[in-house]
């Protein structure tokens, strides 16, 4: 039984123009959580980011398939895609993964902006 289908999209940020990391943040709040909270098929999207070294989205789905749309519609894109305008570049790693299990803790999931953003 599989948890989950998960697929990472990860972009570098060495060589992202000086701000990006705020206009990231900003644009993740403002604009793609919205898309993404009634994306078919998503079971949760977790946006992750290393300052300086990397931003990625971090994608679980409910089946392959979904995964497998998704990802057909987001790659031919992915270039000039919002998070690759921003950064400058394209991602530098799509890749899929299995999610063997997942444990909610009492605090559970939060949603919304992370404590960078205010």
């Amino acid at each position: 039984m599989n948890a989950g289908y998960g697929l990472t999209v990860r972009w570098s940020l060495e060589d992202a123009p000086a701000g990006a990391a705020e206009e990231l943040r900003e644009y993740v709040v403002g604009t793609s959580i919205a898309r993404f909270m009634f994306l078919d098929g998503l079971a949760f999207k977790v946006w992750r980011m290393r300052e300086g070294e990397w931003f990625e989205g971090t994608y679980v789905f409910d089946s392959e398939q979904e995964r497998q749309h998704f990802r057909e519609d987001f790659e031919p894109g992915a270039d000039t895609s919002p998070g690759s305008a921003i950064i400058g570049t394209p991602p530098v790693a799509i890749e899929e993964w299995e999610v063997v299990a997942i444990a909610e803790g009492p605090a559970g999931f939060r949603r919304g902006a992370g404590p960078a953003v205010s």
